[in-house]
This record gives C-alpha cells, structure tokens and sequence, in this order.
C-alpha cells in the first residue's frame, strides 16, 4: 500500500522557517521524482520544488528560488522541504508527491500558515 505522510507543518511568523517532512513506503522511493506542491484558499494546486530519485537535479517555482530548499534521504525513504524566509504568501497547504512514469502518489497536505 502506498503512502506518503506530510509533517512539520504549522504557523510561523513572517520571516520564520520550517521544515516540511514527507515519509513515504509502499514504492521504490529511489527511483521516483518526489515533488512538493501547494494550494492556497481558491487557488490552484502549484508546483513548489522537485527532485530527481538521486538527487542529483532540482527544480523550484521562481516565488521560492533562493528561500526554500528541496532535499531527500532515500535510506529513510523522506524527502524534505527546508523553507525560510516566509511570507504570508506561502500560506498554503503543502502536498508531497511521488511520480514515475503512470504512477502519480499524493500525500494527504500539511497545512502552512504564515502570519503575525
């Protein structure tokens, strides 16, 4: 069974930082691009960051460039998302995603409130 576990959501401050988790099982973790997606209130679901099953290449939305930073640990079958500098524009919720070929697997979002 497939499963992707979002965590370490929550609310911060503007300027703050938090790490995103996304634990995933069921899959071979190593060979799939993992990606962190976003949906703000009346929004669409966006593309945040990417990387590819070794980690060797990353790709990030131009809002995010230089403040957020996309990481995996395939021995943990984990790939992370290190966000700082927050701005209330980032509040949203987040969503962990697994892609290889026909095989698209969601997690269930981890909400992330930037606010004073």
């Amino acid at each position: 069974q497939v499963q992707l576990v979002e965590s370490g959501g929550g609310l911060v401050q503007p300027g703050g930082s938090l790490r995103l988790s996304c634990a995933a099982s069921g899959f071979t973790f190593s060979t799939y691009a993992m990606s962190w997606y976003r949906q703000a209130p009346g929004k669409e679901r966006d593309l945040v960051a990417r990387i590819t099953g070794a980690g060797v290449f990353t790709n990030y939305a131009d809002s995010v460039k230089g403040r957020f930073t996309i990481s995996r640990d395939n021995a943990k079958n984990t790939v992370y998302l290190q966000m700082n500098s927050l701005k209330p524009e980032d509040t949203a919720v987040y969503y962990c995603n697994g892609r290889l070929r026909i095989n698209d697997y969601w997690g269930q979002g981890t909400q992330v409130t930037v606010s004073s």
